[in-house]
């Protein structure tokens, strides 16, 4: 296996000796240049630079002339951007050029660790300048709006790079951009929508206010009109005190309703009105109060169905139902599996005391990559997980015999229950 060449650009003399140590005990090759211009030198001098780790600001030349300049000699090197003045605007101009991610100081290393890794393992081969740039207006714009989503939505925690998951993060910032329009996420259970309604909140013009998440399923009937929409001392059993809602909590932010298929008709018409109107009353109060709430709601269910069916309201429905986003399963995702697994791999070793520097087997991804996945992205981090705990103490990487036995069956696919639930 050939060495793996690094070069760490920084004019910050501690920094690069800390960084390039830690790197070079991980076995990497460390060229250093403490300087823009030293580092171009350096670029041209080698045959070969697998990635390059730059700081975004120097006394001569900037992180990004500096990628301008390497790309121009090694087009197909990976590149980081280390910064401590990190700016929404540098980070995106930093992926634009090619940038594999953005890293603000101060940083965890092995934060830093994790980063290199899956940068050199990612398989997207980084765009030259004149590739990001040469292009007509509308498609420059196209690849703009594109590269802003995703570095959001990486930032908002929805990982992934295949063309399915690029879509939907353009599809949720285009949904951010209303101030107030409803935003219905539909999708399988474990699809991630609770990380994508996240995704809205931070893109919108409410990012500054609070983002405010409530599992309708999770409470009991006679706990979730409350819960939404606060009650007034003395108003029921147990209630000593005033206590506000989320709707209030909320206020100037987004609320988020997961699972809002399971809400039962009597909070169905209190929210209806909420949504109209733009107040709530208190349980057991008199007075009305004004709420700016931007709402998210997400399901597992059919909602028409459950309207045809006389569970859903037909006039709620279409006061959700204004920006519906689908959200893909996993096996729809392509390659975003393996992206996923050794994201989740990396944390959940770390928080076992372990590590796994050669990642997965060839045997385990082929298991991976096989699985249908019914459970989704929630059933994946579990299998990562029960693979860290039940791995013999002496391996360095993930086998398919780590994974539990109904994964690794011939086709794939899943041992179900009569319920129909993975088992």
């Amino acid at each position: 296996m050939n060495e793996v060449t690094v070069l760490l650009v920084d004019d910050e003399p501690n920094l690069r000796r800390v960084l390039g140590a830690v790197l070079e005990a991980d076995g990497y090759r460390i060229i250093s240049a403490d300087c823009g211009r030293d580092a171009l030198k350096k670029a041209k001098a080698e045959q070969h630079l697998d990635l390059v780790i730059t700081d975004y600001l120097m006394p001569d030349l900037n992180g990004l002339q500096v990628l301008d300049g390497i790309r121009k000699l090694h087009p197909t090197v990976k590149s980081l951007v280390v910064s401590g003045h990190g700016t929404v605007r540098s980070a995106v101009e930093a992926m634009r050029l090619g940038a594999f991610d953005y890293i603000t100081k101060p940083f965890d290393v092995d934060q830093v660790k994790a980063t290199v890794k899956r940068a050199l393992k990612s398989e997207t081969p980084s765009p030259t300048i004149s590739a990001a740039f040469a292009v007509s207006r509308g498609s420059k714009s196209a690849t703009i709006a594109q590269t802003d989503a995703m570095l959001l939505a990486h930032k908002s925690g929805l990982l992934g790079d295949s063309p399915v998951t690029r879509h939907l993060a353009e599809n949720l910032v285009r949904a951010s951009k209303s101030n107030r329009a409803t935003v219905l996420l539909l999708g399988e259970s474990g699809t991630g929508k609770e990380v994508a309604a996240k995704l809205v909140h931070e893109a919108s013009p409410r990012s500054a206010g609070p983002f405010v998440a409530v599992s309708c399923a999770a409470l009991p009937d006679s706990l979730l009109e409350s819960e939404l929409f606060g009650h007034e001392k003395s108003a029921f059993t147990g209630a000593q005190q005033a206590k506000p809602g989320r709707f209030e909590l909320a206020h100037g932010g987004t609320l988020f309703l997961d699972e809002i298929g399971d809400i039962p008709p009597l909070t169905q018409v209190k929210l209806l009105r909420a949504l109209q109107e733009r107040e709530i009353c208190r349980i057991g109060g008199t007075k009305t109060v004004k709420v700016d709430v931007r709402l998210v709601a997400a399901t597992n269910r059919d909602l028409w169905q459950a309207v045809q069916d006389g569970t859903f309201r037909l006039d709620l429905y279409y006061r959700l139902h204004v920006v519906p986003v689908h959200l893909p399963a996993l096996r729809e995702r392509g390659a975003d599996v393996m992206l996923l697994a050794n994201a989740f791999l990396e944390r959940i070793a770390a928080e076992n005391g372990r590590s796994f520097v050669g990642g997965f087997t060839t045997d385990a991804e082929d298991a991976l990559n096989k699985h249908s996945f019914p459970g989704n992205i929630r059933e994946l981090q579990n299998f990562i997980e029960y693979a860290v705990v039940m791995a013999s103490p002496d391996a360095t990487a993930i086998a398919a015999d780590f994974f539990p036995p109904y994964m690794t069956t011939s086709r794939g696919q899943s041992v179900t229950t009569k319920s129909g639930m993975a088992a």
